[in-house]
């Protein structure tokens, strides 16, 4: 699975205000309208179809509507993602390799759409409450685009807004995320969001 796609667990480092006895689908409407900023942590397990753990890793996530958003992973393999509102880079420390595309074909129905986009991504997913466990409320959000890298993307939904996302790809894979230490809303340096490829670095990809 692409690692810009996992990350933007992107998408969906949702971070609503707290809504009294609103539902998962209220609770990420709040989201989408009231939070233009936010950052936090988090820790990420991917699965192959029999469940079994293929990866863990961990990192830091930033974003600013619409469209801006930092994904830098940590552990355990060095690597980061910026969207900086017109491309998407991936820049894989290891191999001295970035990658960029144009944000209109990175994001479209990705996590990362649903959360650096605008309001307006609500017309690329079809919803639906999905229940609780776990102590959180979930919804299910399925990409009416049928080309999207995820089949299924579910957002489980807490006092903060999304707490937790599972993401299911066309392959049996599933990634599920932890989301914590959130900030709402913080004033972000632009200049987080600017990437420069390293001197000696390959570039592949659109420009």
């Amino acid at each position: 699975m692409r690692a810009w796609l996992r990350a933007a667990a992107a998408a969906l480092l949702a971070l609503a205000a707290p809504l009294a006895h609103a539902t998962a689908l209220e609770r990420f409407e709040s989201f989408l309208h009231d939070t233009r900023s936010a950052r936090a942590e988090f820790e990420q397990r991917v699965y192959d179809r029999d469940g079994k753990l293929m990866q863990k890793s961990s990192g830091s996530f930033e974003f600013r509507r619409p469209g801006l958003f930092r994904w830098t992973y940590a552990a355990p393999t060095p690597q980061l993602i910026v969207g900086d509102g017109k491309d998407v880079w991936i820049y894989d420390r290891d191999l001295e390799q970035v990658t960029v595309r144009r944000m209109a074909k990175a994001l479209g129905s990705t996590p990362a759409a649903l959360l650096a986009g605008s309001a307006e991504v609500e017309r690329a997913f079809e919803f639906t409450e999905a229940g609780e466990h776990d102590g959180l409320q979930w919804l299910d959000a399925k990409p009416r685009d049928a080309d999207a890298g995820f089949g299924l993307i579910r957002l489980g939904l807490g006092p903060k807004g999304v707490e937790a996302m599972e993401l299911s790809d066309h392959f049996g894979q599933t990634t599920r995320l932890r989301f914590y230490d959130i900030t709402l809303n913080p004033e972000l340096d632009p200049g987080t969001f600017r990437f420069t490829p390293p001197k000696g670095a390959d570039v592949l990809g659109e420009r």
